[in-house]
C-alpha cells in the first residue's frame, strides 16, 4: 500500500525511515517540513507502532468495538510536541484524564496525578514530612541525563522513604507500566519520566488512537512524505562504511541516510549486520538488555449498556507487598485497567470499553505448547474479568467481546525481539545515539533508555534524531559543493 502524490516511490531519497512508530513518524514529518525528501517504510498495514488500535465485529450484529492498544496516558508535554512538530489540530485534541486510582492491599488512593496532589497524598495519607517530600521532588527535578549517577531506583526510595514499601508502590508502579522500570534500574530512568508525568497530570488523545494516527498520516502526506505499508526492510545497505539505501522485497531503494525505528538489537544484528561494525561496538550492542513485554485483555461493553465512572486508569493488585518481580509474574498479581468512556470517541455512537494491561516476560510464554498457551491466555482473561468485576459489580454480564494479547502477539505485530514492549534498558541509549559514528548516515530512533517513556518520549526522540540526520545531510551538501 502506497500513500504518495506519485504513482510509485522514487529510486532515491535524502532519508529513508524504517518503521512508522511515533519516533519514526515524527522524524519523517519534521524532515519533510524542513525540505528533505523522505520515504517512510512500515512492515505492518498500519502506521503508529505501539500507538495503534483494532476493530472487532460482534457476531450476528452490525456492531463493532474499537480497542486502543497499549496503556494510555502521556504527560502534558505531548501538547507542545504535537503543536510544534505536527499540527495545532492534533495538539488541541489532547485532553487531561480526570482520575487515576490505586487499589491494593496496602492502600487505596485516587489522584489527578499532579505534583501538588502527590505532595498532599504523601504527607496526609502516608505521613511523610513536607520537608522530606520536597527534597525528594527536588532531586527528581535536578536529575540530568548527562550526570553519571550510579544510584538505582531502590537506593533512591530508600534514601527518602526507608522501609516504606507502600510509598515505593505508590511512586514506582505507574512508571513500571509506562516504561518497564524495576528497582535495580538507574534512578534517572525513573526520575525524568516521573517528573514529566507529574507536572500537570495524565493526558490522552480525544477521538481515539485511530483518529490521531489518521490525522498524522494526512499531515505526513501533505508535507510530501512517501509512505509504503507492508514493506518489511530485509537489509540496510552499507558500502565503504556508508549507508546507501535499503532492500525491500528484493528491490533496492537508495538514500543518503537511513533511520531505523525498529528494535535496536534487530537493527544492529539483523538489518545491518555485525560485520559492518567495530568489534567493540558489537560487544556493547550484545550487552544491551531487552526490556520486558506485556499482556492485554480487551473487553467490549455491549451496545446500549453503560458502566459508571470509576476512574480513567485504575492500578490494581492483590499482592500484599510491592515487587517488580510479582508484577511480571505469569500469575499476573498486578494489572491496570484503562477505562474508555463514550467521550473517548465522541464522534461515534456511545460505547464503553476496558483494557487490562499487565507486564510480562517473553520467556514465560514462548516455550508453552499450544494447549498450555491457550490455558494461560484464558487465565489472564479470567483474571481481568474477575478484577474488573470487583471495581464494577455486574460488569461481566455487560461484556459481549473479550480477547487477550500476549508477548507473542507483541512480537508478531511489532517485530520487536522477544516482544519487548519498552525497547531496551538504559544502556541502549548510548548505542542508539552513537550508531552514526560507526556507519556514516545510519541513525536510530526508538524505545531505548530514558527515551522509552511512552508516546511523548518516542516523539521527542524522533525530533532529537531528526536534528542529527539534518546536520549529517548538510555536511554532505557542503562537502559536495567544494
Amino acid at each position: 500500500m502506497l500513500y504518495s502524490s506519485k504513482e510509485k516511490i522514487s529510486n532515491s531519497y535524502d532519508v529513508i525511515v524504517v518503521g512508522a512508530g511515533l519516533a519514526g513518524m515524527t522524524l519523517a514529518n519534521k524532515m519533510a517540513r524542513d525540505g528533505r525528501s523522505v520515504l517512510l517504510l512500515e512492515s505492518h498495514n498500519k502506521l503508529g507502532g505501539f500507538a495503534t488500535w483494532f476493530k472487532r465485529k460482534i457476531d450476528s450484529t452490525n456492531e463493532e468495538h474499537i480497542f486502543d492498544v497499549s496503556l494510555h496516558g502521556f504527560p502534558v508535554g505531548m501538547i507542545k510536541t504535537c503543536r510544534k512538530y505536527w499540527s495545532r489540530e492534533i495538539a488541541e485534541r489532547i485532553h487531561q484524564l480526570k482520575s487515576v486510582r490505586y487499589i491494593n492491599p496496602q492502600f487505596e488512593v485516587e489522584t489527578d496525578f499532579t505534583k501538588e496532589h502527590f505532595i498532599k497524598v504523601l504527607t496526609d495519607i502516608f505521613g511523610v514530612t513536607l520537608e522530606t517530600v520536597q527534597a525528594f521532588f527536588d532531586e527528581l527535578t535536578n536529575m540530568n541525563f548527562y550526570d553519571n549517577s550510579k544510584m538505582t531506583n531502590r537506593e533512591l526510595f530508600e534514601k527518602y522513604f526507608p522501609g516504606r514499601n507502600d510509598i515505593t508502590r505508590f511512586l514506582l508502579e505507574p512508571i513500571v507500566y509506562a516504561n518497564g522500570s524495576n528497582l535495580e534500574d538507574p534512578a534517572i530512568s525513573y526520575g525524568i519520566v516521573f517528573s514529566n508525568f507529574m507536572s500537570k497530570g495524565v493526558y490522552i488523545f480525544q477521538g481515539g488512537t485511530d483518529m490521531m494516527i489518521t490525522m498524522m498520516r494526512d499531515e505526513l502526506i501533505k508535507n510530501g512524505v512517501d509512505i509504503q505499508m507492508q514493506a518489511r526492510v530485509e537489509k540496510i545497505l552499507v558500502n565503504d562504511n556508508k549507508v546507501n539505501g535499503v532492500l525491500v522485497k528484493g528491490h533496492t531503494i537508495h538514500s543518503k541516510s537511513v533511520v531505523s525505528n525498529s528494535n535496536l538489537k534487530a537493527t544492529v544484528h539483523k538489518m545491518v549486520g555485525d560485520e559492518f561494525f567495530s568489534p567493540e561496538f558489537v560487544k556493547k550492542a550484545d550487552a544491551v538488555r531487552l526490556n520486558t513485554s506485556s499482556c492485554q485483555v480487551y473487553m467490549g461493553i455491549r451496545a446500549g449498556e453503560s458502566i459508571p465512572y470509576v476512574g480513567d486508569l485504575v492500578f490494581t493488585s492483590e499482592d500484599k507487598i510491592f515487587s517488580t518481580d510479582l508484577i511480571l509474574s505469569p500469575k499476573v498479581g498486578s494489572q491496570t485497567f484503562s477505562v474508555y468512556y463514550p467521550d473517548t470517541r465522541p464522534h461515534l455512537d456511545p460505547k464503553y470499553a476496558v483494557v487490562s494491561s499487565s507486564n510480562a516476560r517473553f520467556e514465560d510464554w514462548i516455550n508453552l505448547n499450544e494447549e498450555d498457551y491457550q490455558k494461560q491466555k484464558q487465565y489472564v482473561i479470567e483474571r481481568a474479568l474477575a478484577g474488573l468485576e470487583k471495581i464494577i459489580p455486574g460488569v461481566r454480564a455487560k461484556i459481549d467481546y473479550v480477547d487477550a494479547a500476549t508477548p507473542l502477539t507483541v512480537q508478531r505485530y511489532t517485530l520487536h525481539e522477544k516482544g519487548a514492549s519498552f525497547g531496551t534498558k538504559f544502556e541502549g541509549l548510548d548505542i542508539s545515539m552513537n550508531i552514526h559514528k560507526e556507519i556514516d548516515g545510519l541513525f536510530h530512533a526508538g524505545s531505548v533508555g530514558i527515551i522509552m517513556s511512552g508516546w511523548l518520549g518516542a516523539a521527542n526522540y524522533g525530533v532529537i534524531q531528526a536534528h542529527e540526520v539534518d546536520n549529517y545531510l548538510s555536511r554532505l551538501e557542503k562537502s559536495a559543493a567544494k
